[in-house]
């Protein structure tokens, strides 16, 4: 093959992150690689919060349709918006190095969570988010927030919010962090992110030849965090529809998982954390699942559907 074509969407965001692969599959194979931009419904429907119209997989649906139709060979997708279940004929291929998983607050007039004021108005549309904001803080206005990353920070110094909440990897991907006066980075114990937050997944259609071009981009810790966190969500069988989080961190020999799930008000939660061994994460994202079903998972976000 001497070219592969990229479907991607067309945000800014996207856009960096199919031509930061593209020009790591340049430089390694010496092919030619063309972006074919897309909209997607996630992209269009941005009255109402994804939980309620159908998940993050309106961000990836009509670019593995455009794959499916031969008109191009992959998409690059930020891999906690790819569904557990590809199309026939569709892959992961491959999940490349991840940026740091932190979600961050970013905030024109307050330099840290606790220094915003009672019933300051939060932007977000992440059910997972807004939980664990109001187990932090019940006081605060969760407000939901869609559209690309520029725009709402736009919403944000335009006096709409008083702090919106994005994860970080976007933040520096963009070089967004001079747009804002204030960045406060939260800890993993205040805020876990959602599953494979900060990875890109690479999706392809099913050809040895295309698979075997595309095997230069795994990289093996982020392989083992997000496989992780990817078999607790398929476990669970929640998306975002509901307040799920789950993070596994892997530090030399030692991976660290952290997880939550509840309700969307924060009033009913269940949380973990687990160190393990890095020879023993095959499987522990569907053991760790497993658990929280005993303690009653299924029922509990039974009922957080019942509250969107």
């Amino acid at each position: 093959m001497n070219q592969l074509i990229i479907a991607t969407r067309k945000s800014a965001l996207a856009l960096w992150q199919s031509e930061h692969i593209a020009q790591i599959l340049k430089n390694k194979h010496n092919i030619d690689v063309i972006l074919e931009g897309f909209k997607t419904k996630g992209d269009i429907l941005l009255d109402s919060p994804l939980a309620k119209i159908g998940g993050k997989g309106l961000f990836t649906k009509e670019l593995e349709e455009s794959m499916l139709r031969n008109e191009a060979h992959l998409a690059v997708h930020s891999l906690k918006d790819v569904p557990s279940f590809f199309p026939k004929g569709l892959v992961l291929a491959a999940v490349s190095k991840r940026e740091k998983s932190n979600d961050t607050m970013l905030s024109q007039k307050y330099e840290n969570f606790l220094s915003l004021p009672k019933g300051a108005k939060i932007g977000t549309t992440s059910l997972r988010r807004k939980m664990q904001l109001l187990l932090l803080r019940p006081d605060l206005e969760i407000i939901s927030l869609r559209g690309n990353v520029n725009s709402r920070i736009e919403k944000l110094k335009k006096g709409d919010f008083d702090a919106i909440i994005l994860a970080l990897a976007g933040i520096k991907r963009l070089g967004l962090d001079k747009e804002v006066n204030f960045i406060y980075e939260f800890s993993k114990d205040e805020l876990i992110p959602a599953a494979s937050q900060g990875a890109l997944g690479i999706e392809s259609v099913e050809d040895v030849k295309i698979l075997n071009l595309l095997k230069c981009l795994n990289d093996e810790n982020t392989v083992i965090e997000t496989t992780i966190e990817r078999e607790f969500i398929a476990t669970l069988e929640g998306g975002c529809q509901v307040p799920i989080g789950i993070n596994a961190e892997l530090n030399e020999d030692i991976i660290c998982i952290r997880a939550i799930l509840g309700l969307p008000d924060g009033s009913e939660i269940l949380k973990d954390k687990r160190i393990i061994k890095k020879n023993e994460f095959k499987g522990f994202g569907e053991i760790l699942a497993k658990e929280f079903i005993n303690k009653g998972a299924k029922e509990l976000l039974k009922k957080a559907e019942g509250m969107i």
